[in-house]
């Protein structure tokens, strides 16, 4: 925040866009402020995202509603986030603006964009106080960032290759009858804690000794699996090229959507639970900077986060939010102590300080 009048414009907001998004009703709900106060819309405002469900799930749940409201164009960008990263880093540390307005993000990489200390300060939006604990960014000071739902990254499978009902462990990737039939993310991401487990090591030894984790993931390299990103997943499923993956349930359930015989389980090592974020970056024109961090603020909204979330599939970090009916009781959809307690979740931590090590490691691994 850089001044008293826009700390107080923000507070007594309760953020327009999201009121007026989800009551219908935008001229009234902006009335209950002083326009003048407001400062001048831009154009449009650059978030960036994933695609395939993801964007079209942001789309719809968040960025539809903003526009209505605000009159603010909402483009997409749908660069990687780990290759938007240093583009932001580099035009924050050159005094340039930067190459988007939000960055929808995973937390862990939020989580170092803001100890670089390139994220505004999200602490004035409204929505904030409402927001369940697992919101709140882990080892950072205030609100740098802020955490929008939880995943799971699941072992997804095709039905029709596992007629006797769902596989038990991740080792299933290692049958040869599956050999050029299973997927990963290309840098192993979520997959990890998992191998570690399989591997026949144990969670409490992340990060000092991981090689239970390489050790298993060498041996799932014979197996020639397909490495992509969240789209590639729905697609390999439709076009019935893969029988087994890691993946987040988001993509799994889309195909699965979509009529293909495709379902998932948390298997009995456990599965990765995580965080995606949402984080403003420093640089911005004053105006822009304000319409981005109600973009936020509208994102978290109770109305935003049910829309957005249930097409993924995943729990929003908004109290009582109604779970899709097909996701009611599922582990992979946590919502409880007793839920997360059958998930493997690694501190933010660890992965900041970790995490693009075993992503090197993972890619040698693979390409050896």
């Amino acid at each position: 925040m850089r001044g008293a009048s826009r700390r107080q414009v923000l507070k007594g907001g309760v953020m327009a866009a999201a009121g007026a998004a989800l009551t219908g009703t935008p001229a009234l709900v902006l009335g209950r402020r002083a326009f003048a106060a407001e400062p001048a819309k831009p154009a449009e405002i650059i978030v960036r995202a994933w695609g395939g469900v993801w964007v079209e799930a942001l789309d719809k749940g968040v960025s539809q509603s903003f526009t209505e409201a605000t009159g603010i164009r909402v483009r997409h960008d749908l660069t990687e986030d780990n290759e938007i990263q240093p583009k932001i880093w580099a035009a924050v540390a050159q005094k340039r603006v930067p190459p988007i307005h939000v960055n929808w993000d995973t937390s862990t990489n939020a989580t170092k964009s803001a100890l670089r200390g390139v994220t505004e300060d999200l602490s004035d939006l409204s929505n904030l106080p409402q927001l369940l604990p697992v919101a709140k960014p882990v080892g950072l000071e205030g609100w740098p960032i802020v955490n929008t739902y939880s995943y799971v990254y699941v072992l997804a499978y095709r039905t029709e290759a596992f007629p006797d009902g769902a596989p038990k462990s991740w080792t299933v990737m290692l049958d040869p009858k599956f050999k050029g039939r299973v997927a990963l993310y290309n840098d192993g991401i979520g997959f990890h804690p998992a191998a570690q487990v399989a591997g026949g090591g144990k969670v409490s030894d992340i990060p000092a000794n991981m090689e239970p984790a390489w050790a298993f993931i060498r041996k799932l390299k014979a197996q020639q699996p397909l490495l992509g990103e969240d789209p590639d997943f729905t697609n390999w499923f439709q076009q019935g090229e893969i029988d087994v993956a890691c993946t987040i349930i988001s993509n799994a359930r889309e195909a699965k959507q979509n009529g293909i015989k495709v379902n998932w389980t948390v298997p009995e090592e456990g599965a990765k639970v995580d965080t995606d974020a949402l984080w403003v970056p420093k640089g911005l024109p004053e105006s822009e900077l304000y319409w981005a961090k109600q973009y936020v603020n509208h994102a978290i909204s109770k109305g935003a986060q049910q829309t957005w979330t249930e097409k993924l599939g995943l729990p929003g970090v908004q109290p009582g939010l109604t779970p899709p009916a097909d996701l009611a009781g599922d582990p992979a959809y946590p919502t409880t102590p007793e839920d997360f307690a059958r998930l493997i979740s690694v501190p933010t931590p660890v992965l900041v300080e970790h995490e693009r090590e075993w992503f090197q490691t993972f890619k040698e691994i693979m390409q050896g």
